[in-house]
């Protein structure tokens, strides 16, 4: 298990799912952790999780449309623990309206496209700028933003939630490009459909199973297998990987389309 022990890491959206599961992992591994979410009681519920199972931590309302929270949070976490080693922008706009409405294009309202990109990119560009300007005074650290397969291949619906994590993506290769010679890095991980409370109150069931059987893996990945990689993403085994973008999917975008149907026809 990777050594975090006296590193500090800022999460977003890390009172639940992914991002609780980031803490929970950062935590075992030493690191004292900032838990952000734009719901605050959610938040100081996460952070008193992570104290009850002997970690330090703390919480701070955090919505990442916002710049001027996103600046009070990374505040927070270096008046708090002295620094910032590790950002993981874990928070995106999830809402049920929202996906409801991000359809196709035909169909699409500017401003649930508008909504969309405030949030997901430029909330997680404001995430970067502002734990790089705190990592260079403390020299370096890493940054792990989380994109999706969906930003990696294009899917029947969804455009702009996918358009938006296939920016994301750029925006990592960027800051790893702009910052590696300071000493900061810059990478992502793009899940699978990963079933945690948020997704399966909106996904039906026979949908997540179709992505369950377009995995070449035989079996679900949970927040704890994509809160492992940002853990190994923030650590020194890491260190020479930067601008990266790993697809933590089961394998999902790795083979033809034709892979499910396929394995069927030849009884695999």
């Amino acid at each position: 298990m990777s050594d975090l022990k006296g590193r500090t890491a800022l999460i977003t959206g890390a009172a639940s799912g992914i991002g609780l599961a980031t803490a929970k992992a950062l935590m075992a591994r030493g690191a004292h952790i900032m838990i952000s979410d734009i719901n605050a009681d959610a938040a100081s519920a996460a952070a008193e999780q992570i104290k009850a199972a002997g970690g330090q931590a703390d919480s701070v309302r955090c919505d990442i449309g916002s710049e001027d929270e996103i600046r009070a949070a990374v505040a927070k976490t270096v008046e708090r623990f002295g620094k910032l080693d590790i950002m993981h922008n874990n928070a995106a706009l999830l809402a049920p309206d929202v996906l409801m409405s991000d359809v196709d294009v035909l169909t699409m309202d500017a401003d649930i496209w508008d909504r969309v990109m405030q949030v997901n990119v430029r909330g997680t560009m404001l995430g970067c700028k502002h734990a790089v300007a705190a990592m260079l005074t403390s020299g370096g650290g890493s940054i792990i933003n989380t994109s999706s397969m969906y930003g990696m291949n294009a899917f029947n619906r969804m455009p702009a939630y996918s358009v938006s994590k296939a920016a994301i993506n750029m925006l990592t290769q960027h800051v790893a490009t702009a910052y590696g010679r300071k000493n900061i890095r810059c990478n992502a991980i793009a899940p699978a459909l990963i079933k945690t409370a948020a997704s399966e109150a909106v996904i039906p069931k026979p949908l997540t199973q179709l992505h369950d059987d377009a995995a070449a893996l035989p079996f679900s990945g949970t927040a704890e297998d994509m809160a492992n990689v940002v853990a190994f993403l923030a650590s020194d085994d890491s260190r020479y990987i930067t601008g990266e973008v790993l697809r933590v999917d089961g394998g999902t975008t790795s083979h033809l389309a034709t892979y499910s149907d396929a394995r069927r026809f030849f009884g695999d």
